[in-house]
C-alpha cells in the first residue's frame, strides 16, 4: 500500500508517498480501505509548522477521510468488515470537555486519512450514513464538526433567531446549512457575487458583499432592523471582529475560531457603537466523538450534502494543498484514492 508522509515540515514538497506492506489490525482496531480524503486549513498549517499542535514527525497527514472496513482485529464491536466510516477528529474524545490528555488529532500527532489504508482504534471512527458518497463522507470531521458546534452548541441559534455567517470558507458553508436546519435566518457575507449567489442557494436569506460595504456590521444591523444578530460565526478572528462585534445583537455570542492573524497577534475587542450589550465570546475548536455521530445523523435525516469543490487524484495530494492555498473555491478540497 502507499501512503504520505510528512518527512520535511515547512514546503509541499516534504510530503512524500511511501509504500508499505499492507496493515494488519491489532486488538479493537479496524483496517480501512480510504476512499477519499480532505484537506483543512490546519493541514497546511501542519506542514508549514504554524499550527498549536506540532506534527509527529513522518506523520501520514490529513484528519478528513471516509472508507470501507475491510480488516477488524480481535475485540472489536462497533463495525463489521463492509462498513463505511469516517475518522474522529480529536481522535480519543468521545464525549464531554476535551481534557488535556485527549489532544491526539488524525493527521497530527496520529496518523491520518493520505494512504490507501488506514488502522484506527474503533473508538476512533464514526459509521456513515449511504447517502453520502465517499468524497462527501470525507469532508466531516473538521470543518463539519467546528460548524455544527459552532451553531447547535449555542442557545442563540433558534428559530426565528438570525445567525451571521462570515465568509465561504468550509465552516462557514457547513455553518449556514446548520444554522437554516435550526429555523435561523442567515446573513453571510462575501466579495464575490458569484459566491453570493451560491451562498443563497445554500441557504443564506441575505448576503453582503463587504468588498463594497466595508462597514458591514453597520448593514447587518440595518438588515434587522437596527437589532444586530443573535449569533456570529466568527471564521476571520482579528480583522474583522470589529464589525462582528457591530453586528451582534444586544444579547447575543460570537463563536470565535482564530484568535491570531498575520497581522495582529490578539484580539482587540473596540467599544460597540450602538449602546451596552451582553455579547458572549465563546472559542470554539471542532468537537468529540458524540459531536460528530449527532451531526452525521442530522445530515441523513435531513438529506444535506457537504459542498465539495475540486477533486484531485490520490498521486496529486501536494497540487491539492496548493490549490487549497489560494484558497479561490467554494466547497471542500477532495482527494481521491485509487
Amino acid at each position: 500500500m502507499r501512503a504520505y508522509h510528512l518527512e520535511a515540515p515547512g514546503r509541499f514538497e516534504g510530503v512524500v508517498l511511501r509504500e508499505h506492506p499492507a496493515p494488519t489490525p491489532g486488538p479493537g482496531e479496524i483496517v480501512l480501505r480510504v476512499h477519499a480524503a480532505s484537506l483543512n486549513r490546519r493541514d497546511l498549517m501542519i506542514v508549514e509548522q504554524t499550527y498549536p499542535i506540532p506534527g509527529r514527525p513522518g506523520v501520514v497527514p490529513l484528519s478528513d477521510g471516509a472508507g470501507e472496513v475491510v480488516a477488524i482485529g480481535p475485540s472489536v464491536t462497533r463495525f463489521k468488515v463492509g462498513d463505511r466510516v469516517t475518522g474522529n477528529y480529536f481522535a480519543r474524545w468521545r464525549d464531554g470537555r476535551l481534557a488535556p490528555d485527549l489532544r491526539d488529532q488524525l493527521g497530527c500527532t496520529f496518523d491520518g486519512m493520505a494512504a490507501e489504508y488506514a488502522v484506527l482504534d474503533e473508538q476512533w471512527a464514526v459509521q456513515l450514513p449511504d447517502h453520502f458518497s465517499w468524497e462527501e463522507g470525507a469532508c466531516l470531521s473538521c470543518a463539519g464538526v467546528t460548524a455544527w458546534c459552532s451553531v447547535t452548541g449555542s442557545e442563540f441559534a433558534r428559530p426565528g433567531r438570525t445567525v451571521l455567517t462570515l465568509g465561504t470558507g468550509d465552516v462557514s458553508l457547513f455553518a449556514v446549512q446548520f444554522a437554516k436546519l435550526m429555523g435561523s435566518r442567515v446573513i453571510a457575507t462575501t466579495s464575490n457575487d458569484t459566491k453570493a449567489r451560491r451562498l443563497c442557494e445554500l441557504g443564506a436569506d441575505e448576503v453582503i458583499n463587504y468588498a463594497r460595504t466595508p462597514q458591514w456590521g453597520t448593514a447587518v444591523r440595518e438588515l434587522t432592523g437596527g437589532e444586530g444578530v443573535d449569533l456570529v460565526v466568527e471564521t476571520m478572528g482579528p480583522p474583522t471582529m470589529e464589525q462582528s462585534l457591530i453586528a451582534a445583537g444586544r444579547y447575543s455570542e460570537i463563536v470565535v475560531l482564530i484568535w491570531k492573524s498575520a497581522t495582529q497577534s490578539s484580539i482587540v475587542l473596540p467599544a460597540s457603537a450602538y449602546g451596552p450589550t451582553l455579547t458572549i465570546l465563546r472559542k470554539r475548536f471542532v468537537g468529540s466523538r458524540a459531536n460528530l455521530e449527532a451531526m452525521v445523523k442530522a445530515m441523513a435525516a435531513h438529506k444535506l450534502r457537504p459542498v465539495v469543490d475540486k477533486m484531485f487524484n490520490f498521486e496529486e495530494l501536494r497540487a491539492a494543498y496548493k490549490y487549497f492555498e489560494g484558497r479561490s473555491g467554494f466547497g471542500k478540497v477532495v482527494l481521491r484514492m485509487p
